[in-house]
């Protein structure tokens, strides 16, 4: 979307848009770390972010793949910096195409700062002289797709102070397909709202994005104002020279400054603000939450779906995913990244999709092995594991190896439930309640347009004993409404399914459309995320020595244990999926794990194949069984 449609918008409806800029880090761990920020910022809401070119595309791969995972995989409507500076047409080419694939289509058009080791900035053969040029050829080469974004210098420039020179140049970027202007920082407040009037009489009437830089320390404070020749008001050096040495001080007080600032802004009708985070976050959310633009727990976007949504080229049009990564979204988008279309609708032909493989980046579990013993600690027995995930339950820990993403409100009715099983040695991985007819609206389970009605099906995945699943199977048998999926790390595939087909765990119904079903449970998504669940535990296991207490429990359980999914179909029930599991418990949760398979009653269960309604399907004919 563009960034001129999304300003357009906050204009219409009197609300304030806010957004974010990135620049690329120097280190591998500094681009997971803000990686890690950019999903966790999403929920505050930003109408876009944008991110930086190093001078002559010096870091340009790292911007084109920062600008892929913003877009693709986090879901941020992203614009991308693009500077002439030291760049050749066949780099902006590059670029441009690279920006172009990864769906995005906002690009800031600079001249940029020159290297370095350079005093003057000067054009290189075959490149491009001004912004001016680099936003004539960007609207000439891609017409329409991208929205075009240029500077705007409220105090001047470095090699230009002279404002009448300036506006005039701004007038020719806007007039040659400038669609909306972002502004080097500033703190004289009154200054910029002279200028933004100028621009207006100037004839210059494309939305005006205010740039807005924190106040992190007193000290980086001074350096970037005066690095940027910004002009302190003197009010702001008494406010805060007295507690330079108290940082805390300084961004609570900063934090009132630069609000007071913005409200100023948005009072004159400049319903933008654009935050230089320094890829931080904090300094940026207390302004906001000053602003009363976020609340203290953030403010989500409102969703079209259950599920965050790509922004990637191909995947505009992607409305239906398995359940299974509920709570590891980015594993899911790098997994299906090669898919040339997406399902929609209601899944379509289920047999043709073809997931990655499972050593591409970000699948696997992240952190070092020290940074995750510290979050999980050390489990001796099959007890210290339960309570590792009822602390995730209870929101004592924020993961797991199987979830990125700390357990939400919607869990509310069901945590009870979840913290009882687990307790029992009943490992729970992935839930959802059931919804009866919530509003689409309702500000826990709501997603899509206004004016209509969500439902889902309760669902429940865990890590069984081997010892427990022939007993929890006739169980779910007798009820006769439910279904399951049952699979250990070897590929013992159990279920109860007569159908190849999609079971829609979510669905909605809007006005004027038909009904919409974006979250379901399959055979062959079941198989690929089986992979990935098992691939998760390993390595867990392999944060701890080899031979280690921790690394063998983790490793029986992986290696004997199955991942079984259940879905109760009628979505009235509330209690169903829980009641299955009266009475069952694993045993000697203190004690050694049982390697047996399972007995019940003292005997040898009679085979999966003879349970009423059950199917068992195993490895390579898993494919034959469930589709032919």
């Amino acid at each position: 979307m563009h960034i001129s449609q999304k300003l357009a918008e906050a204009h219409s409806s009197g609300k304030p848009a806010f957004s974010f800029e990135f620049f690329p880090p120097k280190t591998a761990q500094g681009v997971q770390n803000l990686y890690d920020r950019m999903d966790r910022m999403h929920d505050l809401g930003p109408a876009f972010v944008d991110v930086t070119w190093g001078a002559g595309g010096s870091q340009s791969h790292l911007t084109c793949e920062m600008v892929h995972f913003a877009q693709t995989v986090v879901g941020l409507e992203t614009c991308m910096h693009l500077t002439c500076t030291d760049m050749a047409k066949e780099k902006v080419d590059a670029a441009l195409s690279e920006a172009y694939k990864a769906g995005c289509t906002n690009i800031l058009a600079l001249r940029g700062d020159p290297p370095r080791d350079t005093e003057k900035w000067s054009a290189i053969e075959g490149g491009f002289r001004y912004a001016l040029d680099l936003v004539k050829y960007i609207k000439a080469e891609y017409g329409n797709h991208f929205d075009i974004g240029v500077a705007g210098y409220p105090e001047g420039c470095d090699d230009q102070k002279d404002q009448d020179i300036l506006m005039s140049h701004l007038k020719q970027k806007v007039d040659a397909g400038g669609t909306f202007i972002v502004t080097q920082m500033f703190y004289d407040v009154d200054n910029f709202l002279a200028w933004v009037d100028r621009c207006r009489a100037e004839g210059i009437h494309v939305p005006i994005v205010p740039g807005i830089m924190p106040i992190q320390t007193y000290a980086a404070f001074l350096r970037r104002a005066n690095g940027m020749h910004c002009k302190i008001p003197q009010a702001w050096i008494d406010a805060l020279e007295p507690i330079k040495n108290d940082d805390a001080a300084v961004r609570e007080v900063g934090k009132g400054l630069v609000a007071e600032m913005c409200r100023k802004i948005i009072d004159h009708g400049v319903l933008a603000l654009h935050f230089y985070t320094m890829n931080l976050a904090q300094s940026t959310k207390m302004v906001l939450e000053e602003l009363d633009l976020i609340s203290r727990e953030g403010t989500p976007s409102k969703k079209a779906l259950p599920w965050r949504q790509s922004l990637g080229l191909s995947r505009r049009e992607e409305d239906v995913r398995p359940v299974f990564w509920k709570n590891r979204h980015k594993s899911y988008v790098a997994r299906t990244q090669d898919w040339d279309e997406f399902p929609n609708g209601r899944w379509g032909d289920s047999r043709s999709p073809a997931f990655g493989e499972l050593d591409a980046y970000g699948i696997g579990l992240k952190g070092t092995n020290e940074q995750n013993i510290k979050t999980w600690g050390q489990p001796k027995s099959l007890r210290d594991i339960a309570d590792i995930f009822v602390r995730f339950i209870q929101n004592d820990l924020k993961t797991l190896p199987w979830s990125e993403t700390p357990v939400t409100d919607e869990a509310q009715p069901i945590k009870d439930g979840l913290i009882d099983l687990n307790r029992r040695g009943l490992l729970t991985i992935t839930s959802q309640p059931s919804v009866n007819g919530a509003k689409s609206t309702d500000p826990v389970h709501g997603w899509g347009p206004s004016g209509g009605y969500v439902y889902q099906k309760a669902y429940l995945e865990l890590l069984i004993s081997p010892a427990l699943i022939t007993e929890l199977i006739d169980r779910i048998d007798q009820t006769q409404t439910m279904t399951f999926y049952a699979v250990d790390k070897a590929g013992d595939l159990r279920t109860n399914s007569t159908s190849d087909g999609p079971n829609a765990v979510t669905w909605g119904v809007f006005p004027g459309k038909e009904i919409v079903q974006p979250t379901i449970v399959e055979t062959i998504s079941f198989l690929a995320w089986k992979d990935e669940a098992f691939r998760l535990g390993t390595d867990w296991a392999n944060c701890h020595p080899s031979g280690s207490p921790s690394r063998q429990l983790i490793e029986h359980i992986m290696n004997n244990w199955y991942l079984i999914n259940i879905v109760d179909n009628d979505f009235h029930s509330t209690r169903g999926i829980f009641d299955l599991f009266d009475g069952l418990q694993v045993k000697n949760l203190d004690g050694p794990l049982e390697n047996s398979k399972p007995m019940v009653d003292g005997h040898t269960p009679k085979p999966i194949a003879e349970l009423n309604g059950n199917h068992k399907m195993t490895n390579g004919k898993v494919f034959e069984e469930v589709l032919n």
